[in-house]
């Protein structure tokens, strides 16, 4: 797309790497930039699913830049479609993102991180949410990440910007799993490939009901799935998709999906 935000598309595998020397910061620009591409990765029939990296080793994402702030870039100006990065206000992103972490996800670009769905980290990366010592508030942070670790774990890093390590965060469940730097991106690719295999009706369906589930209760979610009002899950259950599986099934062979 840009020299700042390079697309890579192979098959149905869509893998956007931000690339802004020398942290990854993120500007408003680069924010809608980034807006757009996950917009049309989310619109496109043909992609399944997308893989964020970043360029370089030492910073996966800086978060907001300070030196495009300071320059006038507004705190609460115009992100773009899919707010910072592109990705963590995405509307109906019923699409697999995968992250792989590779170096310090700080503020901004751990938020990144937290609005994958996986999250792979090589051996040397760290997380940190310094935004308290600036006195200002880690806003997506304080939302997404006490429910992907522990409450007590979360409300520390947000009370007291400590940084957590990627052994650390293997432990508490805040990323699928840690690779030596030379073997993250074969890994990464391998589950994108296995997930681009995979029935993108039912991924659909379950990213929209995890988003229904979000405030309701467990009866309230299965009272909308049942009453069908869940668009994806009508499409699914109404798809060849929805028949394929059994027959492959009933067949013994390997389901042939055609998301339809």
């Amino acid at each position: 797309m840009t020299e700042l935000v390079k697309l890579n598309r192979q098959g149905g595998i869509l893998e956007v790497t931000l690339d802004r020397p020398k942290a990854n910061a993120i500007d408003l620009e680069t924010s809608r930039q980034m807006g757009e591409v996950f917009r049309d990765f989310r619109d496109d029939p043909d992609l399944r699913v997308a893989i964020i990296r970043t360029a370089g080793d030492k910073f996966f994402c800086a978060g907001w830049d300070l030196k495009a702030a300071a320059g006038g870039d507004a705190v609460d100006g115009d992100y773009g479609v899919g707010g910072f990065g592109g990705l963590q206000e995405m509307r109906d992103m019923n699409k697999p993102v995968i992250a792989a972490v590779n170096g310090m996800a700080v503020g901004g670009g751990f938020e990144l991180a937290l609005s994958a769905d996986l999250i792979y980290a090589s051996e040397h990366s760290t997380f940190a949410l310094p935004e308290i010592k600036a006195g200002t508030l880690a806003d997506a942070a304080t939302i997404k990440l006490p429910k992907r670790i522990p409450y007590h774990v979360a409300m520390e890093m947000l009370y007291t910007g400590r940084w957590m390590d990627s052994q650390e965060a293997l432990r508490w469940g805040l990323v699928n799993q840690v690779f030596p730097t030379e073997a993250l991106m074969d890994h990464v690719w391998e589950v994108a490939r296995q997930l681009e295999a995979g029935p993108p009706l039912v991924f659909q369906s379950i990213k929209e009901v995890l988003r229904e589930a979000e405030g309701r209760s467990f009866q309230d979610t299965m009272n909308k799935i049942t009453g069908k009002q869940l668009s994806t899950v009508d499409v699914l259950y109404n798809s060849e998709d929805g028949v394929e599986g059994f027959k492959a099934f009933a067949e013994k062979r390997d389901p042939v999906w055609k998301g339809r």
